[in-house]
């Protein structure tokens, strides 16, 4: 069953250090095949991004970002989990160095929004919104605000029902 992954908090590192605290990540029973793969290859992260969005979030969909890379050669992971009808956002920075990232979450009528941007050297978010009913998010990351290599808009990150 995977409802839980078994997460292993040693050899974690700072500040998915957190993750030590949460022994496993409930992963959605809809969440895709490249969900599943993800959140079995790299749990660390899975579990890291989980623990930053607050207790008892379920991983919905993980993206390797730029959409259509192979997972191990992503810039960025976009992580979706949610909580009873809640939803949660984090962008996971996978290049190593700080980079200009943001992060936007709004309900399906472009109310309620949540943003997050700045120079991360680990993740942006947690962005949060209230209805996850096919909420919109949009996710960039470049060297500025101006050059960007990931420019993703998605409408059906979390649940359209």
């Amino acid at each position: 069953m995977r409802a839980i992954l078994a997460v292993t908090a040693a050899a974690l590192t700072a500040p998915q250090a957190v993750a030590a605290d949460r022994p496993g990540v409930s992963v959605s029973a809809e969440a895709d095949a490249t969900t599943l793969a993800l959140a079995e290859s790299d749990p660390r992260a899975t579990a890291a991004a989980a623990t930053v969005c607050g207790t008892g979030y379920t991983l919905n969909k993980a993206i390797p970002l730029p959409v259509g890379t192979d997972p191990g050669m992503r810039l960025a992971t976009l992580f979706s989990y949610t909580s009873g009808g809640k939803g949660c956002a984090i962008m996971d920075n996978n290049v190593g160095v700080s980079r200009y990232m943001y992060l936007k979450v709004c309900k399906v009528d472009n109310t309620g929004c949540d943003t997050d941007s700045g120079n991360f050297s680990e993740y942006a978010g947690p962005v949060y919104v209230s209805s996850i009913a096919c909420a919109k998010v949009t996710a960039r990351m470049g060297t500025s605000s101006g050059n960007l290599f990931i420019n993703y808009t998605n409408d059906y990150v979390f649940p359209c029902n």
